[in-house]
């Protein structure tokens, strides 16, 4: 249930409440008989159990809603705070990978292509973003491979980023 079903639905029971209030207001004055004052009455304390449970369950929503928000905010600024610490780092290895990617003679389409595969995207996906044919990326892959002597996609990937991987001391104890 949406908020604003959820403030319908609780505006709905407040009007149930005044008009059962204004009724038994007026049944007081008439001197109607107990029983049928308890039953009204009881219709109107319902009204107000509803009311108190969907603001109680739209308070609880908001009060999670804000939690998240707030964690998500920390997660960014954790994020922020390794995109900056790490952008030296990130920067150096861009360039790393670029000055091999010149030593085996690969064109500039055909590094654009080489770094979009390392970052893992499909071979449609670097077509829709360089706005080529699927069979031009293929081509393209194939023509890395060729030249830097790697079989594909994994290996490629390994050349640049097996030594960054540092072993755990779980492997390095085996």
């Amino acid at each position: 249930m949406n908020q604003k079903e959820r403030v319908v639905i609780a505006a709905i029971l407040i009007l149930v409440l005044v008009l059962v209030g204004f009724d038994l207001l007026t049944d007081a004055k008439e001197g109607i008989v107990i029983w049928h004052m308890a039953l009204e009455g009881s219709v109107g304390l319902a009204a107000v159990f509803g009311v108190f449970y969907l603001l109680q369950d739209s308070f609880q929503t908001k009060h999670l809603l804000e939690q998240e928000i707030s964690n998500f905010s920390e997660f960014k600024k954790q994020a922020d705070a390794w995109k900056q610490e790490s952008k030296k780092y990130i920067d150096g290895l861009s360039k790393a990978i670029d000055q091999q990617l010149t030593t085996w003679k690969l064109s500039t389409a055909e590094k654009e292509v080489a770094f979009l595969l390392l970052k893992g995207l499909s071979l449609k996906d670097i077509a829709d973003v360089r706005h080529t044919t699927e069979k031009t990326a293929r081509v393209q892959s194939m023509a890395i491979y060729a030249k830097s002597g790697v079989a594909g996609r994994s290996e490629l990937s390994a050349f640049f980023l097996e030594d960054l991987l540092a072993p755990s001391e779980l492997s390095k104890e085996k």
